[in-house]
């Protein structure tokens, strides 16, 4: 098995690499895809060095000692630190493991798993299927066209310029705020406490509508919506055009808004059509 122990710049290649699996502390990690050889760029390392081992294809990056579900025991702060750049084929399944190092993936392909405690994630232009998972760290995604799923305490999802089939969030405090166009068939579904949470979908949206909130306010741009606030809810429901999506917000005391792309405000005399509706 290829293994190699690397405390300096270095730059590897290899002859195929059909999976890639991650898992570093401090520092940065880019993942971006080739049509040539697969390669692993080191500009630095500080600290205990890295461990790298390719082997069956699966290429692997790590810390002698980082498992893959131990990195909650690494908060503490650790001297470990390493800026990589990994190239892959488009058609490779990434696994990254970050503590609080800053994570970039470009144009993947393929099922894509990221954990992160508190550093920043950032996905471009991405298909397939996207699992993400943090403490605090925050998720930015463009240009994505598939599932995406994202479970956080405190982080924050930004969704821009993507194409769901599914994305389904869940978070407690953190704000979920996304711009999509959704499939037919597809869904959304973010579940917060206290997070606040804006949809902006386009103006032909075919989809069932269920924005409930505790005691935060529920706001949608889309008229033909159905708004209701009774001691325990606020609420507004319905379906826009044919109904072929579903969106579904609930949330303890975050404030829900549903944003209607190109959305021009219609004076109050001109109907309901394009008017603001209220729950709160």
């Amino acid at each position: 098995m290829p293994h190699w122990t690397l405390d300096a710049p270095t730059t590897l290649e290899f002859d195929g690499v059909a999976a890639l699996r991650v898992r570093i502390i401090s520092g940065s990690v880019a993942v971006l895809t080739t049509d040539d050889r697969p390669r692993l760029d080191v500009a630095g390392v500080d600290g205990q060095p890295l461990l790298v081992r390719h082997e069956a294809g699966i290429l692997t990056v790590t810390y002698p000692d980082l498992t893959w579900d131990g990195l909650l025991g690494w908060l503490r702060p650790q001297p470990h630190s390493a800026a990589i750049t990994i190239m892959v084929p488009k058609e490779c399944p990434t696994q990254l493991g970050v503590v609080n190092a800053a994570a970039v993936v470009s144009g993947v392909c393929a099922s894509t798993s990221i954990k992160s405690v508190s550093g920043k994630i950032t996905l471009d232009g991405m298909t397939g299927a996207v699992d993400a998972s943090t403490l605090s760290g925050d998720v930015e995604a463009q240009g994505l066209d598939g599932r995406i799923g994202f479970n956080s305490v405190s982080g924050d999802l930004t969704v821009a310029d993507a194409h769901v089939d599914h994305l389904d969030a869940k978070t407690v405090s953190g704000r979920v705020t996304a711009d999509v166009d959704l499939s037919k068939g597809g869904a959304l579904r973010v579940a917060t406490v206290s997070g606040e949470v804006a949809i902006r979908l386009p103006a032909e949206a075919s989809t069932v509508v269920d924005l409930r909130s505790t005691t935060g306010r529920v706001q949608s741009e889309f008229g033909g919506l159905t708004s209701s606030r009774t001691p325990g809810a606020r609420t507004i429901t319905g379906t826009l055009g044919s109904g072929d999506a579903k969106l579904s917000i609930t949330t303890m005391s975050g404030q829900v808004t549903l944003l209607e792309r190109n959305h021009r405000q219609t004076p109050p005399d001109a109907g309901g059509a394009g008017t603001e509706k209220d729950a709160s």
